[in-house]
């Protein structure tokens, strides 16, 4: 009896070894292939634009969408926000999402369209190079692709393996890019580097007819697990690259998701009960936009339309939802009408956003 009892510890001694062994080499993996992109990356330009130049007093169009790397169709629920998924439905499915927010942004006849969460080669999205099937839809048009999120493969959730991601941030203009650079955001030096290592904003360089330049900055602030200081500093980086360019005589228009509730109220106007929930959304840090610039929240027919959704549980009438996209402007552009769009979050946790200006 004792010479078998001492072989199950010898058998359960070995498990947990095992299992240790695993765990320290899976951790090893992790922070062995952690390597964050450098500050100041040239960005390439692809493709032929149509227009050599941006002209003043011309009115232009852009949108921004968050695209949530093409998971995310109505009944999508995320483990992240206390729903169940890790990966899309299906690839069909991805591609299908792909397509519409291809259409539903060509739908508006833009100048400059901003997505953010493309995946190019993900788990979590069976590996379609979103990318290029939005590229494909935009004859004619200059873009740039700044990586935003490159993670080792994550174990977590243990039924369905998030695993390794490469995603990022797509601009596309039918005016002829110059320059394109990409700026890493300041991040947590804690744990959570290692799910938000890349987070980053890109900046294009349009000429325009008076010698100046139309410069696009296409932002995904941190969201998960990230303090007020880092969220802070982020944009402080932001807006410090976005006066440089104002003081230059430049024109600035940056879109995108900012992760914060843009309009300060919205999460409250839009929603019933919100008491100690959903402090994610905090409001928009207002105090920290530079002199000379201002948020479009002047919603065309005074229109409060959310631009995402909560996703613990399927989009309905309850969902909970805030407005956490939109544009910044430098007060040379002149900003004709901007507008949520309702599309009752058909191929994404998020609604576009567009906007008309003219460079005065």
């Amino acid at each position: 009896m004792e010479k078998k009892k001492h072989i199950w510890w010898k058998i359960l001694l070995g498990v947990v070894a095992t299992v240790l062994i695993i765990v320290i080499a899976y951790l090893l993996y992790v922070i062995l292939t952690y390597n964050r992109i450098e500050d100041n990356q040239p960005l390439n330009v692809n493709s032929i634009a149509q227009s050599e130049q941006a002209e003043v007093g011309k009115t232009y169009t852009a949108v921004t969408y968050n695209i949530g790397f093409g998971a995310y169709t109505p009944d999508f629920t995320f483990f992240m926000d206390g729903g169940t998924q890790s990966w899309a439905n299906s690839k069909e499915s991805v591609e299908r999402c792909i397509e519409g927010v291809a259409g539903t942004a060509l739908d508006k006849e833009p100048d400059i369209v901003l997505y953010q969460e493309v995946d190019t080669d993900s788990t979590r999205s069976y590996h379609v190079n979103e990318a290029d099937q939005i590229r494909s839809h935009y004859s004619g048009f200059n873009d740039i692709f700044a990586v935003n999120y490159h993670s080792a493969f994550l174990m977590y959730p243990f039924t369905q393996p998030h695993g390794a991601s490469n995603s990022g941030l797509l601009t596309l203009s039918d005016m002829k890019i110059i320059s394109a650079t990409r700026r890493s955001f300041p991040i947590s030096t804690g744990f959570s580097k290692f799910l938000d290592l890349d987070r980053c904003f890109s900046v294009s360089h349009i000429p325009a007819d008076n010698g100046k330049e139309l410069v696009i900055y296409n932002v995904h602030a941190s969201a998960y697990g990230v303090d007020a200081e880092i969220q802070h500093a982020q944009f402080e980086m932001l807006f410090e690259d976005m006066k440089s360019e104002y003081d230059k005589g430049n024109f600035v228009v940056c879109g995108g998701d900012f992760n914060h509730d843009f309009t300060g109220n919205s999460k409250e106007k839009l929603n019933e009960n919100v008491d100690g929930e959903h402090t994610w959304a905090a409001p928009f840090p207002d105090d920290l936009i530079p002199e000379g610039f201002e948020k479009q929240t002047n919603y065309k027919n005074n229109g409060l339309v959310a631009t995402t959704r909560n996703c613990d549980i399927p989009y309905s009438e309850d969902s909970f939802t805030v407005i956490l996209d939109g544009f910044i402007t430098s007060d040379n552009v002149k900003v004709k009408s901007v507008e949520n769009i309702q599309t009752d979050f058909e191929f994404s946790d998020h609604n576009p956003v567009v906007i008309e200006f003219e460079l005065k």
